[in-house]
Order: structure tokens, then sequence, then C-alpha cells
């Protein structure tokens, strides 16, 4: 009869490898990524040159599932470095990359099924991190509810071509659109064409048909933070699809700002 489930969590950059660890009943094993960085210890490191050594690791170590959390940023590979097993998978590789990331997360979740683990996603291991609907701080602007059906039919429209998971909509019109450089460049872009202050919402969900046991969206301080630099009025996420990183800090900014977080 086999042992309960051992889990290894793969964590990448930014705060939510830190939030995961913290909401878990009992240390998983640590894989480390590049960029790494919350008060733990690793037990590995990870290389993208040593991806079949590490997976036959993690299978001795009798790890059954994983969980992948954190920012990932496509590796600069080292060709002195990789093993002959891994060589094998660069053209594949490769071409997941040059496919963008939504045939890139899939091409490393297959690697890791072929492998025998299963993925489990942040809203399975910590689903405190993803608000259910309500309004979290503030009340709501008259336009925001209209503001906030036009930004959702945007971003189910870019996640539907792998773009982004994220825009600004003001008064009905789109201020800016999220891509690879992300929310924090979005919500700049935005500050430099000077809405009018109060004015606008941010709005983040889940891509159409998106995997999620990985890249849910996630929000923070920083987005708030954002937010109010751009002179918006708030910020609207999809109930239960987006993770709420440093919740507290997020709510007491908004507070202190006048700014409304809705979970829609």
């Amino acid at each position: 009869m086999s042992g309960p489930a051992k889990l290894a969590l793969i964590a990448g950059a930014g705060g939510l490898p830190g939030a995961v660890l913290a909401a878990l009943p009992r240390r998983p094993y640590l894989c480390a990524l590049e960029g790494f960085a919350a008060d733990a210890t690793p037990d590995v490191t990870l290389r993208a040159e040593r991806l079949i050594p590490f997976l036959h690791h993690l299978r001795e170590e009798g790890i059954t599932e994983v969980c992948l959390v954190g920012a990932v940023r496509r590796p600069r590979m080292d060709p002195a470095l990789f093993d002959p097993a891994t060589a094998m998978l660069v053209p594949a590789m490769i071409a997941a990359f040059a496919a963008g990331d939504d045939a890139t997360l899939r091409f490393f979740l297959g690697l890791l099924e072929e492998h025998g683990l299963e993925v489990r996603g942040v809203d399975e291991l910590a689903p405190g991190l993803l608000p259910g609907p309500g309004l979290l701080a503030g009340s709501l602007p008259p336009q925001a509810e209209a503001d906030a059906t036009r930004a959702a039919a945007i971003v189910a429209a870019l996640g539907a071509v792998d773009v982004g998971q994220a825009c600004v909509v003001a008064g009905g019109l789109c201020l800016g659109v999220e891509a690879l450089p992300g929310t924090d460049a979005l919500l700049s872009q935005v500050a430099a064409c000077a809405p009018q202050s109060g004015k606008g919402l941010l709005f983040k969900g889940a891509k159409p048909g998106q995997d999620r046991r990985v890249d849910l969206p996630t929000v923070g301080l920083a987005t708030v933070q954002g937010i109010a630099r751009a002179g918006l009025a708030g910020l609207v996420i999809e109930a239960g699809s987006v993770i709420l990183l440093d919740r507290d800090q997020v709510l007491d900014f908004a507070a202190a700002q006048g700014l409304f977080l809705w979970a829609r």
C-alpha cells in the first residue's frame, strides 16, 4: 500500500513562494529556480540544462506531487552544462519557447507528468490566497461595474491569443493592456498618459480555458501602489482565480489611498 503523497515546491522569484510556504500545513521539499529569495533554505536548486537528472532526483526523494510557484525567466542555457538526456529535449524546448507562454507551460507540465509527478495548483494547496467574491475595500464608483464588464471582455480576448491577463479601462475606453513586460509596466504606461485622477480601474483575471495548476494571475502591494500612481480608482480581480499577496498591507494601502478592491 502506497504512503501519503510527498509534495515538492518548485519556486521562482517574487513573493508567491513564501506565501505558499507559509500557508502549507507542513514544509514541502523545496526546489529553487533562479531568483528564488524566500526566507527558507532550498533542498535543491534547478538548472534547465539538468532538467532530466532533476526529475529523476525528485522521484528518488519519493516526490509524487509538485507545485510550480513564482515568476520564472526564460533561462540563458549553457551548452556545456547539458546532460545527454536533457540535451535531447532542446529542440522541443526551443519550439515551446517560440510558441509562447502557454506552449512553454504545456511542455513542462507534460514532462512532469511523463515522470509520474502530479501537478497541483496554488488554488488547491493554499485556497486562502485567492479571494472569493465581494468588495474587499472602498466603495464602487458609478462607472465601475460597466468598466469591469468591458475590461473582462478585453482580457478574455487577450487571453485567447496568449497575450496577457490584465487591462486598464476608464469610462469604457481601454487605456492599456498587459503584455510580456507585465502589470507594473502597464500601470507605468497608464500613469504616463495622466488619466483624470480617480477614474478607471485595473482588471486582472485568468485566461479563458487556463490550466489553473500554473500561472494564475497575481496581485499584491506593488499592484495597488501602481494603481495609485496611475490615478485610477481601484482594482477588480476575478473572484477565485487571482492570487492576492500581502492581503493586509494591500487593504490598508487601499483604504489610506481611497481605492476600491473588488473580487468580481
